[in-house]
């Protein structure tokens, strides 16, 4: 068929042999597509504000969807005079050079969103996939519950993957704590997590060191030694406060979350302590740098996303409810005094942090909906230093762009 400005995405799909085809959304500003086949994926996006998003896993007899996508692109800036470029983590460029990239949106939080969402990336998990998430204090009620993950995690084949924490919640709360296997593999079992999936705590034995990019602080990421069992992440963070970093999203759950006891505190004391000591880690002397900390979280989140990208991959999704100001590793937090607002996703994770930042930023006081004490803490902890520096050393970009899948 004959490509011009006039073709619609509809009709140029309709000419090829597509299986299992949904139409993931169409609407005033955009049309998307996803196609799903028995050994791979693809997924396009074209809006009028003149950007394509796609990643494209293709055989040599589906190679001409490939062009024609092109072909379409081409047909749209020739129009409007615009200047784009295409690359396959879903980021989008101006004219200036300044790249955006791509964070989804539903306001549904929901089993089937999750997957939804998931599917919306266009990056299908392979290998053996683990799905990094916080599986919670002992008497924590806001962590993400195994009933709402279990879909995705059962749609990657996926392991839920944790380490164990640097801290005590208290001699009162002995049976809250998760700073030894023993004892994090009870509260495991309390919250559900082993009636629904294999659950693997990676430094029950051993630790590895991995390679930091930017030393300034950290020379090296010490995480926990099964991460080497794996092939693929899923970083599954629940978005809410915390005591120290002032907010928990993607780039804690990667630095934090993925590192071993002694990793985690490393981290904390800015590259001061390499060897856990709970009696002196939380002294002024060791975490009284709170940038060198906040630097350091954003180090070894580089860390782990160079880890696996260097192998099959690593993507972040992030769900915004029981937003309380403390994080899940908080045995008592504080109120939740945010209502719930949806699950974002992206290959960038400072993308999504940043959109999730902005999205607390955003909203209004009212009867039911707070977030006022979230955004102190923040503002307190320098919360969003973390994302700069990130930004900073090259990991993700802060510009992004909402595609909105309801």
């Amino acid at each position: 068929m004959e490509i011009t400005k006039e073709t619609k995405l509809t009709d140029l799909l309709a000419q090829y042999p597509w299986s299992k085809r949904e139409m993931a959304k169409v609407n005033d500003s955009c049309i998307g597509f996803s196609h799903e086949f028995p050994t791979e994926r693809y997924f396009l996006r074209i809006a009028k504000n003149d950007y394509l998003c796609c990643k494209i896993i293709l055989t040599m007899n589906k190679s001409i969807i490939c062009m024609a996508a092109v072909l379409l692109l081409l047909v749209g800036c020739a129009q409007n005079k615009t200047e784009m470029t295409i690359d396959n983590d879903c980021k989008t460029q101006n004219n200036n050079g300044e790249q955006s990239a791509t964070v989804y949106l539903t306001r549904e939080i929901t089993p089937e969103s999750l997957v939804r969402i998931y599917k919306a990336l266009g990056v299908e998990a392979t290998g053996r996939v683990a799905v990094k998430v916080s599986t919670g204090e002992g008497s924590n009620p806001n962590y993400l519950k195994p009933e709402l993950i279990k879909n995705l995690v059962y749609e990657v084949d996926g392991t839920i993957v944790e380490c164990n924490t640097a801290y005590s919640s208290g001699p009162d709360d002995l049976k809250d704590d998760r700073n030894n296997s023993a004892n994090h593999w009870d509260v495991i079992r309390r919250h559900g997590f082993t009636d629904y999936f294999p659950v693997d705590i990676m430094d029950e034995y051993d630790e590895i060191r991995i390679p930091v990019k930017d030393q300034r602080h950290i020379k090296y990421d010490i995480v926990g030694g099964h991460m080497a069992n794996y092939d693929f992440m899923i970083a599954l963070n629940h978005f809410k406060g915390h005591p120290m970093g002032g907010y928990g999203g993607a780039l804690k759950n990667l630095s934090i979350g993925c590192a071993s006891q002694n990793g985690k505190a490393y981290i904390h004391s800015a590259g001061k302590m390499e060897k856990l000591d709970m009696n002196l880690l939380w002294t002024p002397e060791y975490i009284g740098d709170q940038d060198g900390f906040l630097e350091s979280m954003a180090a070894a989140a580089q860390a782990i996303a160079n880890y696996f990208n260097k192998k099959q991959g690593i993507i972040y999704i992030s769900v915004m409810n029981n937003m309380s100001i403390d994080c899940d590793c908080v045995d008592h937090p504080e109120p939740v005094k945010l209502e719930d607002y949806g699950i974002l996703a992206s290959t960038d994770p400072v993308a999504l942090d940043q959109a999730c930042v902005d999205i607390i930023n955003q909203q209004k006081v009212t009867a039911t909906n707070d977030p006022t004490d979230l955004l102190n803490r923040i503002d307190k902890q320098h919360g969003t230093h973390t994302i700069d520096h990130a930004e900073a050393i090259g990991l993700g970009t802060r510009k992004y762009h909402i595609v909105n899948i309801d």
